[in-house]
C-alpha cells in the first residue's frame, strides 16, 4: 500500500490555518503516519495461497504432532489453501505446490522371470500428499527444488521398481494381468514415494514391447485360433441366420396366414352381423310400417264407424221425417188415390180377365197352329234327309263304279301306253330344264371358237334333254330308245273284242317280244 506524501503535506497547513497548535498537529501528523506505515507493512507481509498450493513459514518455533502420535517442536508452520501473516524479520515463507504431476516412465528393457528381454512402458500420476506429515517431509526435502526436479526424482523410483517387478513375472503375466502389475508397481513404490512425502495417485500400463519377437510369437496361435473360432463361428452364425431366417419366415406365412383367416373370420362375422342388424332394421321398419297401416286402419275405422254413425243418426232423423210425410202421404193419397184406386182397379181387373181370356183363346189358336206347322216341316225334313242320303248312296256307288273302271283302264294300259304318257310329259321336262335359263336377264356369250358361243348354250340343254331316257329308266323301268325303235310293234291295230279286257303287259310278256329286254 502506497500513500502520496504531497497529498497529506498540506494537512499540516490547512490545521494551523484554523487555529490549532502547533504541537498538537505534529502529534496529530505523526500518529496517522505511523498507522499507516503499519497498514502498508501489514499489507506487504500477509501472504496468501490457492487450494493446490501450500504456504509453509519458518522462523518461529511451534509443536507439532506427527504420524505416531507423538508432539514435538517444529520451527515452521503449515497454511494450506488460505492466507496468514509472516512477521517481518523474524519469519520467512515458501510455497509448495499441491498439483499432480504426471509421470513417463520408460524404462529400457528388463529381462523377465524366463529371461526374455522386455519393455514396458507405463503412466504415473503423482503429487504431494494433502495430510501435514507428508507436506513437512516434502517440505523438507523438495522446498528448494522446482517441479521439473521433483518429477526426475519420483520418475527414478517409479522406473526402479517397475524394473524389479518385471524381473518377478513373465511375460505372458505381464500382457494379461496388467492390472496386477499396475497394483504392484503401485504397492511397492508407494513406501519410497510417502517417505518423500509423496503419493502415486495412479499409474496405467501402456505398453508392452519386446525386441525379439516373443509377444508375436505368443500372439500368432492365438491369432490362429480366433481366425478359426471365427470362420467357424461366422459358419454357425451363416447356418443359424439361415435356420432363423427360414423359421421367421414359416412364422410369417404362418401369421399372415392365420391373420389372412382372422380377417376373413372377422370379414364373415362383420357381414353376417351386418346382415343381422339389417334384418332387424327391416323388420323393425316392417313392423312400424304394418303398425302404421294398422293404425291407419283402425284409424279410418273409427272415423268411418262416426261417419256411418253420423248417417245412421241423419237417416234415422230422416226416417222419422219421411215416416211422418209417409204419414201424411198416405192420409193424402186414402183420400186423393185410394178411393179413385180402387174404382179403377175394379174397372182394370174387369178389363184384365176379358183381355186374359181373349189371349187365352188367341194363344191355344196359335199353339195348334204352331204344331201343324211343326209336323209339316218335320216330315219335310225327313224326307229331304232320305233324298239326301239316297243322293250320297248314289254318289259312292257310281264313285265306286268310276273307281272299278279306273283300275280296268290301268289294267289294259301296256307298255305303249306308259311310253305315250312319259312322251306327253316331254315338253313340260324339256321347259322345266329350260326355265332357269328364261330367268337370266342378261345373257352375254363370248365366242372362242367352233365350240363356243351360243352354240354351246344349245349343247348345253340338249345335253340334258339327253340324260332324260336314263333317268326315265332309273325311276320306271321303261327304255324310252328302245320303246321309240319298236313302237311300230307296240301298236296293236287289231281292237279288242267288246265285253274283253286288255290283260296288263307283264315282264314275262315283254321278254318274249323280239329286241326287248327284261327289266
Amino acid at each position: 500500500m502506497l500513500i502520496d506524501l504531497a497529498t497529506v503535506a498540506p494537512i499540516p497547513a490547512a490545521l494551523a490555518a484554523s487555529g490549532f497548535p502547533a504541537g498538537v498537529i505534529v502529534a496529530a501528523v505523526a500518529i496517522v503516519m505511523v498507522f499507516l506505515l503499519s497498514l502498508l507493512i501489514w499489507a506487504s507481509r500477509y501472504v496468501k495461497v490457492g487450494p493446490n498450493e501450500v504456504l509453509i513459514i519458518a522462523g518461529r518455533r511451534r509443536r507439532m504432532r506427527d504420524s505416531d502420535g507423538d508432539i514435538h517442536t517444529v520451527g515452521f508452520r503449515i497454511v494450506k489453501g488460505g492466507g496468514a501473516f509472516v512477521w517481518p524479520v523474524v519469519e520467512k515463507f515458501d510455497i509448495l505446490s499441491l498439483e499432480v504431476m504426471t509421470l513417463e516412465v520408460k524404462p529400457p528393457e528388463t529381462y523377465c522371470i524366463t529371461g526374455a528381454p522386455v519393455s514396458v512402458d507405463g503412466v504415473a500420476q503423482i503429487k504431494v500428499k494433502s495430510d501435514d506429515i507428508s507436506i513437512a517431509t516434502a517440505a523438507e526435502q523438495f522446498l528448494s527444488k522446482g517441479q521439473r526436479q521433483i518429477m526426475e526424482i519420483a520418475l527414478q523410483t517409479v522406473e526402479g521398481h517397475l524394473r524389479a517387478i518385471v524381473g518377478t513375472m513373465s511375460i505372458e503375466d505381464i500382457y494379461k494381468n496388467r492390472d496386477v502389475f499396475s497394483q504392484k508397481v503401485q504397492e511397492m513404490a508407494s513406501t519410497d514415494m510417502a517417505n518423500m512425502g509423496l503419493h502415486i495417485v495412479s499409474f496405467t500400463l501402456r505398453e508392452i514391447r519386446d525386441s525379439k519377437g516373443y509377444l508375436d510369437a505368443l500372439g500368432k496361435p492365438r491369432i490362429a485360433q480366433v481366425k478359426r473360432d471365427a470362420t467357424i463361428g461366422e459358419a454357425e452364425a451363416t447356418r443359424d441366420a439361415t435356420i432363423k431366417s427360414a423359421q421367421a419366415n414359416q412364422a410369417g406365412q404362418e401369421a399372415k396366414y392365420e391373420a389372412e383367416t382372422h380377417i376373413a373370420l372377422a370379414s364373415r362375422d362383420y357381414e353376417m352381423k351386418v346382415a343381422e342388424y339389417q334384418a332387424a332394421i327391416n323388420q323393425k321398419k316392417a313392423e312400424a310400417d304394418l303398425a302404421y297401416d294398422l293404425q291407419k286402419f283402425k284409424t279410418g275405422q273409427l272415423v268411418k264407424k262416426e261417419e256411418v254413425g253420423v248417417e245412421v243418426v241423419e237417416k234415422q232423423n230422416r226416417i222419422q221425417v219421411q215416416e211422418q210425410e209417409i204419414l201424411r202421404k198416405e192420409k193424402e193419397l186414402k183420400a186423393t188415390v185410394e178411393r179413385p184406386a180402387d174404382a179403377e182397379r175394379y174397372r182394370v181387373t174387369t178389363l184384365a180377365e176379358g183381355e186374359r181370356a181373349r189371349t187365352q183363346i188367341e194363344a191355344e189358336g196359335k199353339a195348334r197352329a204352331i204344331e201343324q206347322v211343326g209336323r209339316g216341316e218335320a216330315e219335310a225334313r225327313r224326307a229331304r234327309g232320305l233324298a239326301e242320303a239316297e243322293v250320297i248312296q248314289a254318289t259312292g256307288t257310281a264313285e265306286a263304279e268310276a273307281m272299278h273302271r279306273k283300275a280296268d283302264a290301268w289294267a289294259r294300259y301296256n307298255e305303249a301306253a306308259l311310253t305315250q304318257m312319259v312322251l306327253d310329259r316331254l315338253p313340260d321336262i324339256a321347259r322345266a330344264v329350260a326355265e332357269p335359263l328364261s330367268r337370266i336377264e342378261r345373257m352375254v356369250v363370248i365366242s372362242g371358237g367352233d365350240s363356243g358361243g351360243a352354240s354351246r348354250i344349245t349343247q348345253d340343254v340338249t345335253n340334258v334333254i339327253a340324260q332324260l331316257p336314263p333317268l326315265v329308266e332309273a325311276l320306271t323301268g321303261v327304255d324310252l330308245a328302245n320303246v321309240i325303235k319298236h313302237v311300230p310293234k307296240i301298236l296293236d291295230p287289231t281292237p279288242p273284242a267288246p265285253g274283253h279286257s286288255v290283260p296288263p303287259r307283264t315282264p314275262a310278256a315283254a321278254a318274249e317280244r323280239p329286241g326287248k329286254k327284261e327289266r
